[in-house]
């Protein structure tokens, strides 16, 4: 079945209306990808910490490029639907590679990227010059595609208490006028702050939607101006909880009935075929 990455893509734009937020659910393996298509989500992006996960690996800069996009691949051939990439830095310090990592997000059908401003696998970011020019230089490498793609440039410095506000105001602005065509500044210190950076630019704006921010309502978000609230490893991390909620009931006081909260085949199997990818003309 031949795919047409460029409408996906385009579509995935059409999505992003400031204060009509839609909510890009971070996936982290096929059958959370397929699951959330069946309940609801109109776009799909990676998480690189819930993906890391699945490998036995922390988050920031444990994946390399093609991990990342192998996987990212996949998800992309799983669901009829766009998909984002949560591609950290652009797996390399150089422009170079940053622009062969949108290259190669282009070629694994993805409808679009994050690129962020942090030097992993540290948590210091870019100097503001650096930040820049790698921006510039990953809408260079989108220009040079023969099809449509959607540049998220991420300021990280508030979320890895870098920098503050102000600062990533400057650097969205700079990343605007540079050509990214979304915007984001993970976790600031409240929605009024939030609202603050959403009035700052003319671009869409994302919202993570994790920790303090989980209080706040789909309605709120849009009231705050944002265009797409995605969920990073949240919801991964709901699934770890699990996990560890489950495993310290029953290897501590051998209380198995946590596992009485689980939902059977009967509910999951129709909702993985549901959600999968239908042949078309």
């Amino acid at each position: 079945m031949a795919r047409d990455f460029d409408k996906l893509a385009k579509e995935f734009m059409a999505l992003h209306v400031p204060g009509e937020p839609f909510i890009l659910a971070n996936a982290w393996d096929l059958g959370s990808a397929q699951m959330l298509m069946a309940l609801g989500a109109k776009a799909i992006a990676t998480t690189s910490a819930g993906y890391a996960f699945t490998l036995g690996r922390g988050d920031m800069g444990d994946v390399s490029r093609d991990e990342a996009i192998s996987h990212a691949r996949d998800l992309v051939m799983a669901v009829d639907a766009p998909v984002s990439g949560d591609l950290e830095n652009g797996y390399g310090h150089d422009n170079e590679s940053v622009a062969q990592t949108i290259r190669d997000a282009c070629d694994a059908g993805l409808a679009g990227c994050c690129i962020e401003d942090t030097m992993l696998p540290v948590e210091a970011p870019y100097e503001f010059s650096r930040a820049v020019e790698r921006i510039e230089a990953a809408v260079d490498a989108v220009k040079s595609l023969d099809r449509e793609f959607v540049l998220t440039a991420r300021a990280d410095g508030i979320l890895t208490k870098q920098y503050g506000t102000e600062e990533a105001i400057r650097r969205l602005k700079a990343f605007e006028a540079a050509g990214a065509q979304v915007l984001y500044a993970p976790m600031p210190p409240d929605m009024d702050e939030l609202k603050r950076i959403c009035a700052s630019v003319e671009a869409p704006v994302n919202a993570l939607c994790a920790g303090p921010f989980t209080k706040y309502t789909m309605a709120e978000f849009a009231s705050a101006g944002v265009a797409r609230v995605s969920l990073g490893s949240a919801l991964a991390r709901v699934t770890h909880k699990a996990i560890m909620d489950c495993a310290k009931a029953m290897f501590g006081s051998g209380d198995m009935s946590p596992l009485g909260n689980g939902v059977g085949a009967g509910v999951i199997d129709p909702l993985l075929e549901q959600g999968k990818i239908t042949e078309k003309e």
